[in-house]
């Protein structure tokens, strides 16, 4: 449920007809129970959808609707203070909108606004589809502090890319305070720089892609909504067999994160053998918290500069990984998947790679040396997997709570391969189980075969090649069914 906290109406010096109050909502949709603002319907009961447009905030706080009897006004009464700086711009440029609005008893409650090109109003941005991409961000976006200073078929901006400076310069002047602080700042910066015919046309084409970058990705706040303790345990033992140890550990993650509504400070490390579902486990938790996870394979990294970007100073410098990755999501709320940890080179001189992540670790902030500004990791929840945990930095340990995932047992592994396994491939090569017939005596031969080997990966292996041998000979030998025992299998797999 949103939190109203009506302030008072903005500073009478600066807005001196102002009529409404602003409110704190962290709805994600809007509705006519949770509008985006509330215009007066004490005089007029207006139309479902109506058109016309914002007056000059800076002269009157209201709307003048388009009506068959001519040009009609209606104060602004209340307005969700994620869009006091959205508003304020279309009325500033005379944007031609129409609204979509509820009369109730306080006044009409509007809940959308899309642009319409006519009666000579200008476009609001040189992007099309930039109002309805604003308005989602916005939706998407945490109510801000404090009010923001100097936002039939539906039209979507899901799509929509800021690339452009005119976009860019838009969404910064509509999306005000919901933008974080240093952000917003950063983003001034950058934008007289990419302005500017004071430096070079490289400083200039850095300083757009940067501002690019991180326009368009949706800076959320560290608030985490509670999630079902069944359903997580639904995902647990559709996705993994067994590990009850581990699944209990995740399910105390996920009591916490109910119960404080933010992340665990510390991440999860998840070592042991190959082959033993470290990565499956990550994935899982990633689904579990509907984030965006990325991945980050250390042991294909063996330069600090792969992870922290190179300096703009260069004519081919680009992001990092991390801000790649980021960029990527489209948020700043991501699982990072962390794999073969224990495996991160010393780098070439310039340090060790595994350090970098200290920074992304401790939850204070990352900077890319491309972007050159501070990205809040608040919402990140890192989950890294290593064979050997012994390999692993101290300083790196001491930042993940540690799981240790031993590998199955014989006994486990015939189920897993039997159950899960199996089926599966079954599934993907369009197989019915009585087709290819695996016995028990064929299960027992293809375990022993991998008696000496690590986790289930020779298993998940070797139910492809016989699945894939049943399916050659039903398509090419006619055969209706194959059966294979034991036998059969050492002879295929050997």
């Amino acid at each position: 449920m949103p939190v109203f906290d009506f302030s008072e109406a903005p500073d009478k010096k600066n807005y001196s007809e102002c009529t409404y109050t602003t409110f704190q909502s962290n709805e994600d949709t809007a509705s006519p129970e949770h509008p985006m603002i509330v215009l007066d319907n004490s005089k007029r009961q207006w139309k479902h959808h109506s058109c016309g447009v914002f007056t000059n905030q800076s002269q009157r706080t209201a709307f003048e609707f388009d009506e068959e009897d001519g040009t009609v006004s209606a104060d602004i009464l209340k307005v969700d203070a994620r869009f006091v700086s959205l508003l304020r711009w279309l009325g500033k440029n005379h944007i031609n909108v129409r609204l979509s609005g509820k009369n109730l008893e306080d006044g009409y409650a509007v809940y959308k606004i899309r642009e319409i090109a006519f009666g000579g109003g200008t476009k609001l941005s040189a992007e099309d589809g930039f109002l309805q991409f604003m308005i989602e961000r916005l939706l998407a976006s945490s109510a801000p502090k404090e009010e923001p200073e100097d936002e039939d078929q539906e039209e979507t901006g899901d799509d929509m890319k800021l690339t452009s400076l005119q976009s860019i310069t838009d969404f910064m002047t509509c999306a005000g305070k919901t933008l974080p602080d240093n952000i917003r700042l950063w983003a001034r910066r950058n934008l007289a720089v990419a302005r500017s015919h004071e430096v070079t046309a490289e400083e200039r084409r850095h300083a757009q892609r940067a501002l690019s970058i991180m326009m368009n990705i949706q800076w959320r706040n560290n608030y985490f909504e509670s999630i079902d303790p069944k359903e997580a345990r639904r995902i647990l033992d559709e996705e993994l067999y067994g590990m009850e140890r581990v699944k209990q550990r995740i399910m105390e993650t996920i009591i916490q994160i109910n119960r404080t509504h933010t992340l665990p400070a510390y991440g999860l490390l998840l070592a042991g053998p190959a082959g033993t579902g470290k990565s499956q486990v990550a994935y899982a938790v990633a689904r579990i918290l509907k984030l965006p996870w990325t991945t980050l394979d250390m042991s294909s990294i063996n330069d600090p500069e792969q992870l922290t970007g190179s300096s703009r100073i260069y004519s081919n410098a680009k992001p990092g990984i991390i801000m790649e990755a980021f960029s990527m999501a489209g948020e700043s709320n991501l699982v990072f998947i962390i794999n073969e940890l224990d495996k991160a080179s010393s780098g070439k001189g310039n340090g060790n790679p595994a350090d970098v992540l200290l920074t992304l670790l401790d939850n204070l902030g990352f900077t890319d040396n491309y972007i050159e500004c501070m990205i809040p990791t608040v919402g990140v929840y890192p989950i890294a997997t290593a064979n050997d945990k012994d390999q692993i930095s101290a300083p790196l340990m001491s930042r993940f709570a540690v799981i240790d995932i031993p590998d199955y047992t014989a006994e486990e592994k015939k189920i897993i391969f039997s159950q899960y396994v199996l089926p599966k491939v079954l599934k993907r090569m369009s197989l019915h189980e009585n087709e290819c017939v695996v016995t028990q005596e064929a299960v027992d031969a293809v375990i022993e075969k991998y008696s000496n080997t690590t986790g289930i990966r020779d298993l998940e292996q070797a139910a492809e090649h016989i699945v894939a041998n049943a399916l050659y000979q039903i398509e090419v030998d006619h055969a209706p069914q194959v059966v294979f025992n034991g036998e059969m299998v050492h002879r295929l797999l050997d």
